[in-house]
């Protein structure tokens, strides 16, 4: 419900003269819930006069505006997408003050009207993946985008401030000839950048203008598609301080690319997060080197000390996990493991190394589970006890396969989500696990895979265990008699809270930084 508050600022800013006059009478204490109707309401001018005469040294989207979670971002376009136009608004004002003070270096800060130092955008947009920019709406702003209008705005103010430097160098002169000490200018912005071929030009030239008073500082760093050399030079442009985040992804780098990026990533103290999927490592490929390269990538990994989440999907290191794993000090909290074709060996030593009870999310999706594989699986998941998140999607687990698991799935008593997509259940086999898992009172999402009996009997069913059976052959008044049914029975058994679902795109992957903020289910009051 929106506060009294809230609509009198809206109010105010639907009639913008009078809401500019209004301004420099308003208490301070107003401008976050003028910023937050104005960005609801997608008044991109109203934003600029806000900024201009922002009253806090900080500016911080999330703060203001949570995780972009006001109706009007939920109900008309995909999650984390911004308003392109309120976005370029904050810039545009961003860069008008920094370029007024550069003019105006003389001016003691008391006479300035904004205090803005610190602009955070982190957070803002979610990654580019092809889920969020296919739902994404054309009013909204992708976090490509978005890195490529701050790097134009930063070298916008370099470019300006040499001109401003280049007009004042004969002028300004104390008495005893030197210049006077101007007052410290700019602003520090804060965000996550998402690069590829096409943007990292314009983003490097961006991060190497040292000096300018619109400083970049990124928090999680994306890139896609680009070469070794050109990953390593925008490593080596970010400031170390502050990244959380290396997420490497589609750059095929092989194993002689990530021997060469991974030891870059060793300047960023304070990485807890690193992904590298779709790498294109495979441990089949006998050239010269590989068992030097794995040690030498091993030693690399295990100087990240502060590192908590791991992404090595799709490369395939059958039997090599214990050696790329050994070296690291801390456990991890998150291992993404999809598609990796591990051998039981590989989980029996996950099964009994440090990173096991600390684990908090895991995917082993892709992995065919057979009675070798299962059984180290099973005694994995009775040592994960913190266990939050599961993935075990397209996994060829049949009913008998996942009643031999549960016993051992319901030792993790903290699992809250739980990933079976594309694997070969029946409805009864869904009921079992609905039933057997009423042990977990915190599991609150589980995505399921179509019941193998909800397919149309004339269609015959692909032999490829990753295709499985045709969507269009799928029978939807039978498969919507049966998610009737589940629901039934979860609210029969007091989980009516709980999301049981087949969609995978509505429910997306749960990011690791968000593991803390979900909450257990609450408890049924037996009074009411």
């Amino acid at each position: 419900m929106q506060s009294l508050v809230f609509l009198c600022a809206r109010r105010l800013l639907g009639h913008r003269p009078g809401a500019r006059r209004a301004l420099p009478f308003l208490p301070s204490e107003l401008y976050p819930v003028l910023f937050q109707a104005a960005f609801v309401d997608g008044r991109a001018l109203a934003l600029q006069d806000l900024v201009t005469s922002w009253p806090f040294p900080v500016l911080s989207f999330q703060c203001l505006l949570g995780r972009c979670g006001h109706p009007r971002h939920r109900a008309h376009r995909a999650p984390h997408s911004p308003d392109k136009l309120c976005v370029q608004a904050v810039l545009a004002a961003v860069v008008a003050h920094v370029r007024r003070e550069l003019e105006e270096s003389q001016q003691t800060p008391s006479d300035r009207q904004c205090h803005l130092r610190v602009l955070d955008m982190t957070g803002l947009q979610d990654d580019d993946s092809t889920a969020t920019a296919t739902a994404r709406g054309p009013e909204g702003m992708s976090l490509w985008s978005g890195t490529v209008a701050l790097a134009k705005a930063c070298l916008e103010v370099a470019k300006h401030q040499r001109e401003v430097q280049k007009h004042n160098s004969k002028r300004r002169r104390t008495p005893s000839g030197s210049s006077s000490p101007p007052h410290a200018v700019g602003v520090e912005i804060r965000a996550d950048l998402f690069v590829n071929g096409t943007s990292s030009g314009v983003l490097r030239d961006a991060l190497q203008a040292t000096g300018s008073p619109l400083r970049l500082r990124c928090r999680d760093f994306h890139a896609e598609e680009l070469s070794v050399t050109g990953i390593v030079a925008l490593l080596e442009c970010l400031d170390p301080g502050g990244v959380r985040r290396v997420d490497l992804r589609f750059n095929n780098l092989g194993l002689a690319g990530l021997c060469a990026v991974v030891p870059q990533l060793s300047r960023f103290p304070d990485l807890l997060s690193l992904k590298l999927p779709y790498s294109n490592v495979d441990v089949r490929r006998h050239a010269a080197g590989a068992d030097a390269g794995f040690r030498r990538l091993a030693t690399h990994l295990g100087k990240l000390r502060a590192l908590r989440e791991l992404n090595l999907g799709s490369s395939r290191l059958s039997g090599k996990l214990r050696q790329l794993l050994r070296n690291l000090e801390a456990p991890l909290e998150s291992l993404e493991l999809a598609f990796c074709y591990l051998l039981p060996g590989d989980l029996a030593f996950l099964s009994q190394s440090i990173h096991a009870p600390a684990l908090k999310k895991l995917d082993l999706s892709g992995h065919h589970f057979t009675e070798s594989l299962l059984q180290p699986l099973c005694s994995l998941l009775e040592n994960s006890s913190c266990l939050l998140h599961l993935d075990l999607m397209e996994c060829q687990l049949t009913d008998s396969r996942l009643e031999a698991l549960l016993p051992s799935l319901c030792r993790c008593s903290r699992l809250r989500c739980l990933g079976l997509f594309g694997n070969p259940l029946s409805t009864p086999g869904l009921k079992t696990l609905l039933r057997q898992t009423s042990v977990l009172p915190d599991l609150c999402l589980v995505v399921y895979p179509y019941p193998v009996d909800c397919y149309s009997r004339e269609t015959p069913r692909a032999p490829a265990p990753s295709a499985g059976p045709l969507e269009d052959a799928l029978d939807e008044e039978r498969f919507t008699a049966v998610s009737a049914e589940l629901c039934r029975m979860l609210v029969s058994s007091g989980r009516d809270n709980a999301m049981w679902t087949a969609s995978l795109c509505r429910q997306g992957t749960l990011d690791y930084f968000a593991l803390g903020e979900l909450q257990p289910n609450p408890q049924p009051n037996p009074q009411h």
